[in-house]
């Protein structure tokens, strides 16, 4: 355990010996140097989580204790409280809870005005946490999602920066910058979010479009001036392939039939996730399986962002039988090929030719692969694929779209699955995210705004316009629509019935950072919705779709 105290001054001095030291770390002495309220609570912590003396399960892990932790273990060993009553009133005595959501603002006249209102709402500073808090320092200023999410999400934050760059807030995009890439250098990878029960994991690999929105003209120029950082998540998520034979894995690396290398979720832990430990609990005893095996694919569907849906599901109406690691996923891929692509074109901004050759070979590697594995020639769009099973899915999902967002797609596939996309998977409200009804929050009939703009890029860049702005204009009704009658902007979204979203482990959220982003960028992109008039109809007229180009980048 690292060094703590609980003098301020001290404590400060032994976060920054940490800080300084933690860059020469693996991802595993991360953990060990800044330990989950787990490790840290032990006894307490399990008996606060499986008796749920609080509704949500992220309240006692972001609570901050009073005290050490030793002397917290040792009340709790010498008051020995026995009922539920009792237990919540000594976590009141010895931790300070987290402040209630303060996102709430006055009605305003417009959906822009509205989430002006909401950034500065949103934006917490940088602060050396407290002592054995769950929050990891980042150094600048940064935007949470709102809710019950106090601390910022790695793929999130994208979504987030494409709002806070047309709305005037740079700076703020920047400082987000910063602080991904100091997590880099810090950990060797991003993790979920910044909390010491988030570093066993990342969420999908966004932080190079990050980078480009800094120069959006010239985004190869921003990628040159971040190559270390960009170089060394590509590490992260290649970390295991080296000797790997065809049909094995290894963390997140999947060797395939024919030796190519593609990528899969992955969680450095297998026991329960600190803020659902309950939940994680009770579902691996129901599976009958290994609970570490269950733990590791709850885990891994965390830092895909889809938790949960029935693409990692066996069955896809039970989350016991969630078999997250089995499978090889066209987003993950898809964004890995970007990556890839990135560091080529930074490596030539800085005319550094071999480096750019290097990974320029490798994208068109992933492509191919991706072309042979994920692409389904019978269906006629991307699916996933099970590496036990030697199977495509055949499971139609808005992840569909992800080889379209980087540009890994040829004419014919794109043309195919926007297709499908129109005839199976657009909704009077929006693009749903599966066809399936699951009762999982990343299933039908909720659409999310990250897909939105997944889609409506990727669409927009292989010139289906028309069906772009068709998505982009039911989105916005939808967000419109449910604002007029809540006041709110919420996570996720009905867009079978243009209603909030539900299903899930936890409430609907409202505040909300990727909503308040992907909103702000399309009304930024197609001026005509942002009247409250924009037409409802299912027609769309040319006039309203900007030309497309081939060579446009994704972000």
């Amino acid at each position: 355990m690292p060094f703590r105290t609980s003098h301020p001054s001290l404590w400060r001095l032994a976060a920054l010996i940490g800080l300084l030291t933690a860059p020469l770390a693996h991802a595993d002495r991360a953990q060990w140097l800044y330990p989950t309220p787990a490790r840290l609570f032990g006894p307490l912590f399990t008996r606060v989580q499986m008796d749920a003396i609080f509704p949500d399960g992220m309240t006692f892990v972001d609570a901050v204790p009073k005290t050490a932790p030793r002397i917290i273990l040792r009340r709790y060993r010498k008051d020995d409280p026995r009922t539920r009553a009792a237990l919540l009133r000594f976590v009141q005595r010895n931790f300070t809870l987290p402040p209630p959501d303060h996102t709430h603002v006055p009605p305003a006249p417009t959906l822009r005005a509205h989430i002006a209102l909401l950034w500065p709402l949103l934006t917490r500073p940088a602060t050396v946490p407290p002592p054995y808090s769950s929050l990891l320092y980042v150094p600048k200023p940064y935007i949470i999602p709102g809710g019950r999410f106090q601390e910022f999400y790695y793929w999130d934050s994208y979504f987030t920066m494409l709002g806070l760059i047309p709305d005037g807030r740079m700076v703020s995009a920047r400082d987000m910058v910063d602080d991904f890439s100091y997590l880099i250098r810090t950990y060797g990878h991003i993790p979920n979010g910044n909390r010491t029960y988030y570093l066993s994991r990342s969420q999908p690999p966004v932080y190079y479009l990050m980078v480009g929105l800094l120069d959006a003209r010239d985004p190869a120029h921003a990628w040159a001036d971040h190559l270390p950082e960009l170089k060394r998540e590509y590490a992260y998520w290649m970390k295991g392939a080296a000797g790997l034979h065809p049909g094995q894995a290894r963390r997140n690396v999947v060797a395939m039939p024919d030796g190519a290398l593609l990528n899969r979720y992955w969680a450095d832990a297998d026991t329960p996730r600190d803020e659902s430990y309950r939940d994680d609990v009770l579902t691996a005893r129901a599976s009958g399986r290994p609970p570490a095996r269950v733990y590791r694919d709850l885990r891994a569907a965390a830092e895909s962002g889809w938790d949960f849906s029935s693409r990692w599901l066996g069955d896809e109406h039970h989350l016991t039988t969630i078999r997250t690691t089995d499978i090889v996923p066209v987003d993950l891929n898809s964004l890995l090929y970007g990556l890839e692509e990135a560091i080529a074109h930074g490596c030539e901004a800085r005319h550094e030719s071999a480096c750019a050759r290097r990974f320029l070979a490798r994208a068109r590697r992933r492509r191919r692969a991706i072309d042979r594995y994920l692409w389904d020639r019978r269906l006629d769009y991307f699916s996933d694929y099970d590496w036990h099973t030697g199977k495509r899915t055949g499971e139609l999902t808005a992840a569909t779209l992800y080889p379209l967002f980087v540009g890994l797609a040829d004419d014919r596939q794109a043309s195919a699955v926007a297709a499908v996309t129109r005839a199976r998977l657009l909704q009077r409200g929006g693009l749903v995210t599966t066809t399936i009804v699951t009762g999982q929050q990343w299933d039908a009939p909720n659409g999310w705004a990250p897909l939105q703009w997944i889609a409506i890029r990727g669409l927009r860049r292989y010139g289906h316009d028309r069906l772009a702005y068709g998505i982009a204009r039911r989105w916005i009704t939808t967000v419109r629509r449910v604002y007029d009658n809540t006041g709110k902007l919420v996570e996720k979204y009905n867009v079978e019935q243009e209603l909030p979203g539900g299903g899930g482990e936890y409430p609907l959220q409202d505040g909300f950072g990727w909503t308040n982003g992907v909103t702000e960028a399309l009304l930024t992109l197609y001026p005509s919705l942002v009247s409250r008039s924009a037409p409802r109809t299912s027609a769309v007229h040319p006039a309203h779709t900007p030309a497309a180009s081939a060579h446009r980048p994704a972000f």
